[in-house]
C-alpha cells in the first residue's frame, strides 16, 4: 500500500485545518505561513552582490528590473517541513488565494521548492466541501500575468521608496518613508486640513415654527396634530443656508442671510394676533428606495467603520479569520455580483423569513462601478449554497466576528428583496406678519408604507456638512390647501457656516476608491501606514495630520510632483492592470516608469536632478510678519521675533500645545499662545548639602524639578559673552574694502570652538498629581534624592530601592522589580509592603505562573500556547513568539486557532529591527615622527570585515554569477548628494528605522 499522499499548500493554519477536513486521508494540507521570500534590503545582500546590479535596491534595473529574493528567517523552518512533505507527495496542489497576491505566493512556492511531481493551481472563493471539490477537479496552470503583476508592484515600491524615502531623511527626518498609494493618501488628509485652514466661516440666522391643525391650550393640546416646519423664503427670495455659502463665507446671489435683527424681529411680528398661519399647496409623492449592493471589498471596510465601529484593518482581519474559517466568500474583491447559487439563496432565505411579496419577481443583477473592478470574483456574502443565519452561528462565532458575519449575511440578504415603497408629502405655508412681506414655511414627512428590504438592513448614511440645515422628516397631520393653522411656537436660531469635514477611514476609503487609487484590499494597510509613520492621527473617527506630514507632502509636490499626482496614480493602476492582463510587458513598463519614456521623466532623473527648498524653509511656515511655525520630526514650535531684540540673540520659541490639530493654529491663536505669561523658572531654595539653587521648570517633557550651581552658570555665561566679544572684535579688525568696487568684504567667520559639556546636573520629574507652580521644597530634595531606601531584605540582605521610571513607579532589590499601584507609594510604601510586593508574581496577579488561558501545542514550535496580559497588554505565546491581541479583541474570545493565527502572522513579519547603535570611534594609533618630516605619512583606510551572509536566495530568471555584473554609466555630478550615497543610506540603519517597503508603497 503507497504511503505517498497529494500535498496541499494554502497561506495560513486556520485555512488549512478548515480545508483538510473536506479533503481527507489523502491529502496533507501545509500552510506557507504567507509569503516565504522577499526582496532583501541592500545591507542583507551577499557581500560579492553589494556592490554589483543589484546593491542599490536587491534589483537589476539594467536586466529587465530582475529581483533578488531571499527565504526569510521565520520561513526557512517552513519551507524546510513543505520540502520534506513533498518528497513523500506524489502530487502538488497551490491552493493560495485567487488574486494576484496568492499567485505570487504560489509563484514563490514554486521557485523554492522545485516539485519535480504534478502541479496543479488550485482556486476557489469559498471554503465549502462543494467549492474545494469543484477546485479540485478543476485545476489549472499558473497565471504568469498575475504573478508579474504582483511583482511589478513589489519591485516599483522598492525603486520609489529607495529612491524617496533618503530625500526625505535627508530633509525632513529619519525614518520617514515615501510610497506610491500612501503618499497620495496622505495629500488627501493634508489637502482637506489645508481647506479646514482656508475656510472662513459665515454667520446665518433661520425661523422654525410649531404648527397645529387646531387650537389647544397647553398640555391639552393633540400633540398628534402639531408639526414643525423651516422657513424657506421671505417674499419669494430663498433665505440663505450653510450650502449657499462657498468657503471664504461669500454668499450665493441667489439667496438673503438672514440677519439676527431681521430674524428676531420677524419672530416678534409673528407673535403678535395680528398674523396667521395659511396651507398654500400640499404635494405627495411615491417614494421608492432601492437596497444596497452586496459587499465588496471597499463597501465593507466603510460599513465596518460607520456600523461596528471597526477600524479598516480590524474589518479586514475579522473578514480574513471568517473566510478562512468557511463562512463567508474571498474577502478581497471589487465586484458586487451575486452568482446564481448565492442569489437564489438570498431569495429563499428572505422569503421564509420576511415573505414572499418582500422579495421581486426576478433576480436583482449588480455590477461594478470601478472601471477596475475584478469582475470573476463574487461579492463578500455568506458561504454556501444556503446561508446560515447568524443565530445558528451564535454558539460557532463569538465577539467581532458574529458582529461582522451578521453585517454581511443581512447586506447580501437585503440586496435581493424588494425596494421600499412609501409616499412623501411636502407641506407650504404662507405666514403674514405686519411689517413683512410674505414668509413661507416648508415641511416635508415620508411615510413607509412597504417596508422591503428595510426589513433586514439599511445602510449607514453619512453625515453631511452643515447638517443643521437639514430638515427633520416630520409626521404630517392631515390637511387641506387654504387651511388656517395655529402658530403654536416660533424660534430664530443663529447659526454658522461648518468648515469641509475631515477624512475617516471610511471616508477616505471611499475616496480612494472613487479616484482610481491603489487597490481596495491594500487600503486597510495603507491607512494603518501613515498613522504608524506619525503622519496621520485619529482624533474620534477623524483623521487629522501631523505637521510632519505637511511638511513632507510639500516636499513631495515640489519634488515629486508626479508620485502624489491623483491622475498619475490612477493611471499607474490601470496600468498595472494591463499588465495582469496580459496586455502589457512588466519589464517595459517599469523601464519607462525608472529612466522615463518620452515626456515621462522618470523616476531616476527627478531624483538626480532634485531641485529643493533649502532645509529651514521646507520646514516653516510663516504665520504672521514676526511669528514662524518651526516644524521637526520630534516637535513643532513658534519662533518670535520680539521688537527690539538684537540679531544675536536667539529667538523666543513656544512649543505647541500637545493635540492642537494644525486647523487651530490662525493668526489669533498664535498671538494668543505668543502674549501668554511665560513659566519662568521657580526657585524653591538652597540645598544644605551642596549649596546648589533648586530650581522648579516646566520643560517640553513635562514638569520637573533640577539643580543650579550658581557658580558654575555665572562663570558659563561670562565666557560666553566674552568669546562673543572677541569674536565681533576681530571681525571689525578684518572686514576689508575693496579699492576698486567699494565692496565692503567681512572676513569668514571663525569655527566656533567645542563647548565644554558642564556637569550633568541631577534632575527628577513631578509626579502626575504635582504641579510645578505649587509643588514645595521638601518635596523637591525628595524627587532629587530617589531612589528612596525602603529597607534591606531580611533574608538576602538586599536593599529594596522605591524610584520611578518610564513605566511608572517600581521597587527594585538586586535586579528583580515589582511595579507600584500609583506614584505616591515611592514615599509611603514601607519595608512590610515592598516585601509583600516581591512575595507576588511578577506584574502582580497579571502575568506570572497564572495565564489566562491555556491551550495544546502550536503546530509550528510544539509548544503549549499561553494567553497572558502583559505591561503592554494581553499577548499569545508559545514561549519562543509573543503576539499581541489586536486591539478591539476581547481576550475572552481568542480560542486555540485565533492563537494559533496570532503567531503565524508574528512570526511572518519577523522580528523588530534593533535600532542600530553608532559604533565608537576607533583610536588611530600613535606612530613616533619618522626621521624625514619632509614627507608626509599615508594615510591608510581600515577595512572592515564583514562576515558573509549564508542566504537561501534566487533570482526571478537567472543566477547570479561573479563577475557578471554590468558596469553602469558614470554618473555626472550634480552638486547633490551622490545616489550611491542615497541608496547606501537606503540600506543602512544610521540609527533609524529601515523602510522594508513591504508596505511602504501601499
Amino acid at each position: 500500500m503507497s504511503t505517498t499522499k497529494k500535498l496541499v499548500i494554502v497561506e495560513s493554519p486556520a485555512k488549512a485545518k478548515t480545508i483538510g477536513k473536506y479533503l481527507g486521508d489523502d491529502y496533507e494540507v501545509l500552510a506557507s505561513v504567507g509569503h516565504i521570500r522577499d526582496i532583501p534590503t541592500p545591507k542583507e545582500l551577499p557581500v560579492d552582490m553589494k556592490k554589483g546590479p543589484y546593491g542599490k535596491f536587491a534589483v537589476n534595473v539594467d536586466k529587465g528590473f530582475d529581483a533578488y529574493y531571499v527565504v526569510s528567517e521565520n520561513s526557512k523552518r517552513t519551507v524546510a517541513e513543505l520540502k520534506k512533505a513533498l518528497k513523500n507527495a506524489d502530487e502538488l496542489y497551490l491552493a493560495t488565494d485567487e488574486d494576484r497576491e496568492g499567485e505570487a505566493i504560489a509563484w514563490h512556492l514554486l521557485e523554492v521548492l522545485k516539485p519535480k511531481v504534478p502541479v496543479h493551481r488550485m482556486v476557489f472563493h469559498e471554503i465549502t466541501k462543494d467549492a474545494i471539490e469543484a477546485a479540485r477537479q478543476n485545476t489549472r496552470e499558473l497565471d504568469r500575468a498575475l504573478v508579474d503583476a504582483q511583482e511589478t508592484r513589489r519591485i516599483l515600491d522598492r525603486l520609489v521608496g529607495f529612491e524617496v524615502s533618503p530625500v526625505l531623511w535627508r530633509m525632513v527626518g529619519k525614518g520617514l518613508s515615501a510610497g506610491r498609494v500612501q503618499s497620495v493618501t496622505t495629500r488627501l488628509v493634508v489637502e482637506r486640513e489645508r481647506e479646514r485652514m482656508a475656510f472662513t466661516s459665515a454667520s446665518y440666522w433661520d425661523l422654525t415654527a410649531v404648527l397645529e391643525t387646531s387650537a389647544g391650550s397647553g398640555a391639552a393640546s393633540d400633540a398628534g396634530s402639531q408639526f414643525t416646519a423651516k422657513l424657506m423664503r421671505i417674499g419669494g427670495t430663498p433665505i440663505a443656508s450653510g450650502r449657499d455659502f462657498d468657503d471664504n463665507g461669500t454668499l450665493a446671489a441667489r439667496a438673503r442671510a438672514l440677519s439676527e435683527t431681521e430674524a428676531r424681529s420677524l419672530t416678534d411680528a409673528m407673535r403678535l394676533p395680528s398674523a396667521s398661519c395659511t396651507v398654500t399647496k400640499l404635494e405627495t409623492k411615491p417614494y421608492s428606495k432601492r437596497p444596497a449592493a452586496p459587499f465588496t471589498t471597499s463597501t465593507l471596510q466603510q460599513e465596518g467603520v460607520n456600523k461596528l465601529g471597526f477600524s479598516s484593518r480590524q474589518t479586514m482581519s475579522v473578514a480574513q479569520r471568517l473566510y478562512e474559517n468557511g463562512h463567508i466568500t474571498y474577502m478581497r474583491t471589487d465586484s458586487p455580483s451575486l452568482s446564481a447559487q448565492a442569489m437564489n439563496a438570498a431569495r429563499s432565505q428572505a422569503v421564509s423569513m420576511y415573505g414572499a411579496d418582500q422579495v421581486p419577481d426576478a433576480p436583482r443583477l449588480y455590477s461594478g462601478k470601478n472601471k477596475s473592478a475584478q469582475e470573476a470574483h463574487e461579492a463578500i456574502r455568506p458561504a454556501g449554497e444556503t446561508f446560515k443565519t447568524p443565530a445558528e452561528l451564535s454558539t460557532v462565532l463569538r465577539g467581532e466576528e458574529l458582529k461582522l458575519y451578521e453585517l454581511i449575511w443581512k447586506r447580501t440578504v437585503a440586496s435581493q428583496m424588494a425596494d421600499a415603497k412609501g409616499q412623501t408629502a411636502t407641506v407650504t405655508i404662507a405666514a403674514e406678519a405686519d411689517g413683512f412681506d410674505t414668509a413661507e414655511f416648508t415641511a416635508s414627512g415620508t411615510v413607509i408604507t412597504f417596508r422591503g428590504f428595510m426589513n433586514a438592513y439599511e445602510e449607514e448614511i453619512a453625515v453631511e456638512r452643515n447638517a443643521q440645515d437639514t430638515q427633520d422628516d416630520a409626521k404630517l397631520p392631515q390637511m387641506t390647501e387654504g387651511q388656517v393653522l395655529v402658530l403654536a411656537e416660533v424660534t430664530a436660531k443663529g447659526h454658522d457656516t461648518t468648515p469641509p469635514a475631515r477624512y475617516t477611514e471610511a471616508s477616505i476609503v471611499k475616496k480612494l476608491e472613487e479616484l482610481g487609487i491603489g487597490r481596495p484590499s491594500t487600503y486597510a494597510s495603507t491607512i494603518s501606514t501613515i498613522m504608524d509613520r506619525g503622519y496621520v492621527t485619529s482624533k474620534g473617527k477623524a483623521l487629522v495630520p501631523s505637521w510632519i506630514a505637511f511638511v513632507v507632502v510639500r516636499l513631495m509636490e515640489e519634488s515629486f510632483a508626479d508620485l502624489v499626482s491623483y491622475d498619475f496614480t490612477a493611471a499607474m493602476e490601470d496600468d498595472l492592470d494591463r499588465i495582469a492582463n496580459g496586455m502589457a510587458d512588466r519589464g517595459e513598463w517599469l523601464k519607462d516608469f525608472y529612466f522615463g519614456a518620452g515626456e515621462q521623466r522618470g523616476l531616476l532623473a527627478t531624483a538626480e536632478n532634485l531641485i529643493t527648498s533649502d532645509k529651514q524653509s521646507l520646514n516653516s511656515v510663516v504665520i504672521a510678519d514676526d511669528i514662524t511655525l518651526r516644524i521637526w520630526p520630534t516637535n513643532a514650535y513658534l519662533e518670535i521675533d520680539e521688537p527690539g531684540a538684537d540679531e544675536e540673540e536667539p529667538k523666543r520659541k513656544i512649543y505647541l500645545p500637545e493635540g492642537m490639530a494644525p486647523d487651530e493654529l490662525t493668526e489669533a491663536r498664535a498671538r494668543e499662545l505668543a502674549a501668554a505669561p511665560v513659566a519662568g523658572d521657580r526657585v524653591l531654595g538652597i540645598n544644605p548639602d551642596n549649596g546648589k539653587q533648586v530650581v522648579a521648570k516646566d520643560g517640553r517633557f513635562g514638569p520637573y524639578v533640577t539643580e543650579v550651581d550658581l557658580e558654575l552658570a555665572a562663570a558659563a555665561a561670562e565666557a560666553e559673552k566674552t568669546e562673543a566679544l572677541a569674536a565681533k572684535e576681530l571681525a571689525a579688525a578684518n572686514t576689508t574694502v575693496d579699492p576698486v568696487t567699494g565692496e565692503v568684504i567681512e572676513p569668514k567667520a571663525p569655527k566656533k570652538k567645542a563647548k565644554v559639556a558642564p556637569p550633568k546636573e541631577r534632575t527628577a520629574s513631578l509626579f502626575k498629581s504635582m504641579d510645578p507652580s505649587t509643588v514645595d521644597f521638601e518635596t523637591a530634595l525628595s524627587l532629587l534624592n530617589l531612589p528612596r531606601e525602603v529597607g534591606a531584605d531580611p533574608e538576602t540582605g538586599d536593599m529594596i530601592l522605591a524610584q520611578n521610571g518610564r513605566f511608572g513607579a517600581y521597587l527594585k532589590k538586586g535586579t528583580d522589580t515589582r511595579s507600584l499601584d500609583n506614584e505616591s507609594q515611592i514615599f509611603g510604601i514601607d519595608l512590610a509592603g515592598a516585601l509583600e510586593k516581591f512575595a507576588q508574581p511578577k506584574y502582580g496577579a497579571r502575568q506570572g505562573a497564572s495565564s489566562i488561558a491555556e491551550f495544546e501545542a502550536d503546530p509550528t514550535s510544539g509548544k503549549a500556547i499561553k494567553v497572558k496580559d502583559g505591561r503592554f497588554g494581553p499577548y499569545v505565546t508559545d514561549g519562543e513568539t509573543n503576539a499581541t491581541i489586536p486591539r478591539g479583541e476581547k481576550v475572552e474570545e481568542v480560542d486555540y486557532e485565533r492563537a494559533i493565527e496570532l503567531l503565524a502572522e508574528k512570526r511572518a513579519k519577523g522580528p523588530a529591527v534593533p535600532r542600530a547603535k553608532k559604533a565608537p570611534a576607533k583610536k588611530a594609533a600613535v606612530k613616533k615622527p619618522a626621521a624625514s618630516a619632509a614627507k608626509k605619512p599615508a594615510v591608510r583606510k581600515s577595512a572592515v570585515k564583514k562576515p558573509a551572509a549564508k542566504t537561501a536566495a534566487s533570482t526571478t530568471a537567472n543566477t547570479i554569477r561573479k563577475g557578471t555584473a554590468a558596469k553602469r554609466t558614470p554618473v555626472v555630478k550634480t552638486g547633490l548628494p551622490s545616489r550611491a550615497g542615497a541608496g547606501a543610506s537606503a540600506g543602512s540603519e544610521s540609527g533609524a528605522r529601515v523602510p522594508t517597503f513591504k508596505d511602504a508603497g501601499q
